[in-house]
């Protein structure tokens, strides 16, 4: 009887520190971890729980959230206590009828980045590549994470955000461009911005998660197409833009006749007299011997 006191006195005296911070006094939950579950389930009453100044702690037990707790430590008062001796091992294996988790969520600011195809009016191929910036701003936001996003292995990734935010990036962005010319999807940028922002926020904050910023860069996929799309900048027509890309092309390979393809003059091999081409606002009068 007194071995049983003095056995109960020794363990409920014990006050585990439930951390995000390893025996060796690094943090897990680094770059990149959005929610970090705590492995163990050996949470009783009086543990210490100790929440860093960037994270939330969620508490709960069989699935029911009991407290949502900011940054600090806070003794967890739980309705159990430790239940020892040969109760506990005929009716519950050796262990606590009561299992608590703690749930650890951070607060910092993380980016990630999408990428894919998008076609434009013509059907043409556009990639695109999108970096946005999200955050969880409060407890509230904290509990709808952990409600409605599913852990695998302890944890959520900000990689695994992205793999469910993908497909609403790809609707958004096909929505502007698959009624844009290709030559005017960059002119609608700021546009592709605003409606992706939109599609992207009302996906998240399911979630409880805030969108911050949003960045979309677009382009042709086909690199023969940029080429060509950077030539038309320069003011030439299609036609021009074809002989030109043409001749680099051509001049790459250290054909004589790169300049021929660009003004779109005849090359005439072995010809003694080689064409002369106008220049506007240059004059050479004749030369005698």
């Amino acid at each position: 009887m007194r071995q049983s006191a003095q056995r109960s006195i020794v363990v409920q005296g014990i006050r585990g520190v439930i951390s995000t911070l390893t025996n060796a006094g690094q943090e897990i939950m680094g770059p990149g971890v959005l929610v970090w579950h705590y492995p163990d389930n050996s949470i009783v009453n009086n543990s210490l729980l100790t929440v860093e100044s960037n994270h939330f702690c969620v508490l709960k037990s069989r699935g029911a959230i009991l407290n949502v707790y900011d940054t600090g430590q806070y003794p967890v008062t739980t309705p159990d206590r430790p239940i020892l001796g040969s109760f506990t091992q005929a009716f519950f294996g050796g262990q606590s009828p009561w299992q608590y988790e703690a749930l650890y969520i951070n607060r910092a600011k993380m980016v990630v980045k999408a990428s894919g195809l998008a076609l434009s009016s013509e059907m043409a191929e556009m990639s695109y590549e999108v970096e946005y910036y999200f955050h969880v701003a409060t407890k509230d936001d904290a509990v709808a994470l952990v409600t409605h996003m599913p852990i695998a292995e302890h944890a959520i990734t900000a990689k695994q955000v992205n793999e469910y935010a993908t497909p609403v990036v790809e609707q958004a962005i096909n929505q502007v461009v698959q009624v844009t010319p290709l030559e005017r999807v960059n002119e609608k940028i700021h546009e592709i911005g605003e409606v992706l922002h939109s599609h992207l926020q009302d996906f998240l904050k399911v979630f409880g998660i805030t969108l911050d910023t949003v960045k979309v860069l677009i382009f042709p996929r086909d690199e023969r197409m940029r080429a060509l799309i950077s030539l038309r900048a320069f003011g030439l027509q299609e036609i021009d833009a074809v002989r030109y890309y043409i001749a680099m092309l051509m001049a790459e390979h250290g054909l004589v006749s790169a300049p021929n393809m660009a003004i779109g003059e005849a090359f005439h091999i072995g010809a003694p007299v080689q064409a002369t081409v106008a220049l506007g606002g240059i004059s050479r009068g004749p030369t005698g011997a």
